[in-house]
């Protein structure tokens, strides 16, 4: 890796820093006992300053470098461990220090793929790396198959959602150390599970990042983004910006051995070139560690963009894996809640249909124009498998954006809310469940962060402002209910509660969701590999019928009734899987209640 330290093979470690702003650069290292000496780098060619100097794990650095007439005591932007916060001094780590228990491991293909998201700080008491190593064997006997961490880029303070990372290579101290990281992972492999990391390359946080500083290459100042200024992906001084986060993602893969990324909003990259910067690193990832073992790169984008799942003749991704399809969630939200304002607008009176279509096609929008962004979205997708798309009810956002955190279970139409998850569960798209879905958790999950003082007061008066929008929220005595992201108790109301899985109407959900995967497992995962396009639907009043081709002689048949009246359908000549809410009438007639689900294969 050309960024950060490098400890010798022979002792001693090198020192790279990427300024080309910054005409000196110093090296200030922490000795044993605390002192601190102070070193001037070398300057070499295109923005590189570097030094070698006697050094081993565990000692502290910073980089002293100019900005303007002002001078700054940075973190290295490629620290490995940042054990003081992200203000603080960088940690010399030996990345090779940690001894893997699981070294044959080679992971799992895609469509054995059971998602779980989850937070660090709030899937435990202990919000700890060691502390959730324990429950992975339980979501492993659930069913789940790979677990989806929320982002671990060092941030501000001791509690965020990940997104306000400011350090992209040093895990957030929070959770543990680096090694604690490594064990987590191992510790997955070692009950089966893949492990996928969310990490977020279209910008940097608000508070920490030093490069706007001293580094104003990093970024492209007449591109503007929600978060500032864009990345600077396509402009002058490009390529080691490009490289910065291409040695990213290749670091998370090979150093910590994680299975897969998510790339969050890659619709908010900034990018021209061709290749762009996603195409970039899915061939590196390809080309590189996923010549030995099976690596799989997941993306959020909110375009719709066919063109990054391709498959091969052989059925392999040619980029990306897979994208979270947010039009399932989207018309499943609708369909069970009947809330239909904002981006759900779009789904409205068509909810059923873009279910189906979501189903069985990948995306609702292949090229239609969406009322809510004012213009034509996405791309034709119903040629690709169903695993090039990954489904949901729940994730962070859609629970953490509501202005209380809320779980769909709470707002729900009860009788409709167990045919969604069959919907979800028993299709073949890739599921997805946000931690504590699977026992339907009575405590939310809100929106958290823990900022300076300054920024603290903009960000809970920007959320109640931002909320103001909603009738239920006009007048200020109204938005001033809304938890303050900056509390701590707003971060501990989100701690999941474990005991809750034991008690009823928990253990009713969970021992539901436990026998649709295993239902999965058995019936429909034996096929997934094989499946090489999406099905086809048809609704018939408020009855979704959905069909995939599994091979020569199967067929995967879903029946789901979304009215509020007892409906009629046909029965497929097929094994029946799952059946719920359905009795037979004049053959070959079913009657459906409300909510009924029948899921057949033959």
């Amino acid at each position: 890796m050309p960024f950060g330290t490098l400890l010798e093979a022979g002792g001693g470690a090198r020192f790279r820093l990427w300024a080309p702003s910054s005409p000196v650069v110093a090296l200030e290292l922490q000795q044993r006992g605390g002192a601190a000496r102070r070193l001037s780098m070398h300057t070499r060619e295109h923005g590189w300053h570097e030094i070698e100097a006697e050094a081993q794990a565990g000692m502290g650095y910073r980089f002293i470098v100019q900005a303007g007439e002002q001078w700054l005591a940075v973190p290295d932007p490629a620290s490995r461990s940042n054990p003081r916060g992200v203000h603080g001094h960088s940690e010399i780590i030996d990345p090779l220090e940690y001894r893997w228990r699981n070294p044959a491991w080679r992971g799992r293909p895609w469509p054995d793929a059971v998602l779980y998201e989850l937070h660090l700080g709030t899937f435990t008491a202990e919000g700890t790396l060691a502390a959730a190593s324990k429950r992975i064997g339980e979501l492993g006997a659930l069913g789940i198959t790979a677990l989806q961490l929320m982002p671990l880029a060092a941030f501000p303070g001791v509690r965020n959602w990940g997104y306000d990372g400011v350090l992209p290579f040093a895990p957030a101290h929070c959770y543990g150390r680096p090694d604690d990281l490594k064990a987590f992972v191992d510790t997955a492999h070692s009950h089966g599970l893949m492990v996928l990391l969310d990490v977020v390359y279209n910008h940097f946080g608000p508070e920490g990042n030093y490069l706007h500083a001293y580094c104003p290459e990093f970024f492209n100042f007449e591109r503007k983004t929600p978060w500032g200024a864009a990345i600077n992906f396509d402009g002058r001084e490009s390529r080691t910006v490009r490289d910065f986060f291409l040695h990213n993602a290749l670091y998370w893969i090979e150093e910590y051995r994680f299975d897969g990324l998510r790339l969050d909003a890659v619709h908010a990259l900034h990018d021209r070139s061709s290749p762009d910067i996603v195409t970039e690193i899915a061939r590196a990832l390809r080309e590189g560690p996923g010549r030995e073992r099976h690596v799989h790169l997941v993306l959020e984008n909110n375009a719709n963009q066919a063109r990054y799942l391709e498959r091969d003749g052989g059925g392999a991704p040619k980029l990306a894996t897979a994208q979270w399809d947010d039009d399932v969630h989207h018309a499943l939200h609708v369909l069970l809640s009947g809330e239909a304002d904002g981006y759900y607008a779009d789904y409205g009176a068509q909810a059923l249909p873009m279910l189906g279509r979501s189903l069985t096609e990948g995306f609702a929008y292949q090229g239609e124009y969406s009322a809510f962004r004012d213009k034509v979205r996405g791309e034709p997708s119903g040629h690709l498998p169903s695993a090039a798309f990954v489904g949901f009810l729940q994730n962070h956002d859609m629970v953490g954006n509501r202005a209380f955190g809320d779980r769909i279970h709470s707002f729900a139409d009860p009788g409709l809310l167990p045919a969604a998850y069959v919907c979800l569960l028993l299709a073949p798209q890739v599921p997805m469940l946000f931690m504590g879905e699977e026992f339907a958790a009575s405590t939310p999950f809100m929106f958290f962060c823990d900022f300076g003082p300054e920024l603290a007061l903009s960000v809970s008066e920007g959320r109640r402002r931002e909320f103001k929008r909603f009738a239920a929220f006009a007048d200020d005595a109204a938005a001033a209910r809304i938890p303050d992201p900056n509390a701590e108790a707003t971060f501990h109301a989100c701690k999941l509660n474990w005991q809750e899985r034991r008690l009823a109407p928990h253990r009713t959900r969970l021992e539901f969701i436990q026998e649709l995967l295993s239902l999965r497992r058995r019936h429909l995962a034996p096929h997934l590999s094989s499946m090489r396009q999406g099905g086809r639907f048809e609704i018939i009043g408020d009855v979704l019928r959905a069909e995939w081709q599994l091979n020569q002689d199967a067929r995967w048949t879903l029946i789901a009734h979304f009215g509020r009246h007892a409906a009629y359908a046909t029965m497929p000549s097929a094994a029946t899987i799952f059946s719920m809410g359905a009795a037979a009438a004049a053959a070959p007639q079913v009657r459906l209640e409300p909510g009924g689900v029948i899921v057949t294969c033959g």
